[in-house]
């Protein structure tokens, strides 16, 4: 009985529908990560407009430099720009939207542009060592390696076959 149940699970995975809707789920998981990205540093702004101290690992670099500027003039200067600031924020966390839609519309490019782009903001985090960011960016960044992959294998099964025996038109 469990070796019917091994062969019937080994044939299943060797099953082309099942591999590219396994390769399919992948590409879409790496892809999502963009609006994650997205999502959680529009929360972060939100916490720090509303007066809270945490924030997301998660959460792009960038925006976070944004808030601080925000709550810097506020509380030093006495100019309160916090929404102004709030909007660059959302901005700046749209285009990861955008990475998102068309990343999952299968646009390579895009999705290589919006992970280079997450790894430089990265680059923030290391500047002033927090380690924990830094590691979640990789870590993110592998998942969005991942979904790259899965895509670039999904871009590979759609090329038309040219043969030199096949007549063009």
């Amino acid at each position: 009985m469990q070796n019917d149940q091994n062969n019937a699970l080994n044939s299943t995975n060797s099953d082309p529908a099942v591999e590219f809707l396994k390769t399919e789920n992948q590409f879409k998981s790496g892809a999502n990560w963009f609006y994650w990205i997205a999502a959680l540093s529009v929360i972060n702004s939100m916490i720090i407009l509303f007066g809270g101290e945490m924030s997301f690992i998660i959460g792009l670099g960038i925006t976070q430099i944004v808030d601080a500027v925000a709550w810097e003039l506020k509380n030093s200067e006495g100019i309160n720009l916090d929404y102004l600031f709030f909007m660059v924020s959302l901005v700046i966390s749209g285009v990861f939207v955008i990475f998102g839609y068309f990343a999952r519309k299968r646009m390579t490019s895009v999705f290589v542009t919006g992970m280079v782009l997450y790894a430089l903001d990265g680059l923030i985090f290391l500047l002033v060592g927090d380690w924990l960011s830094i590691g979640f960016h990789v870590f993110v960044l592998f998942s969005l390696l991942n979904g790259l992959k899965a895509l670039k294998m999904i871009n590979a099964s759609y090329q038309p076959e040219l043969s030199m025996n096949k007549p063009i038109g």
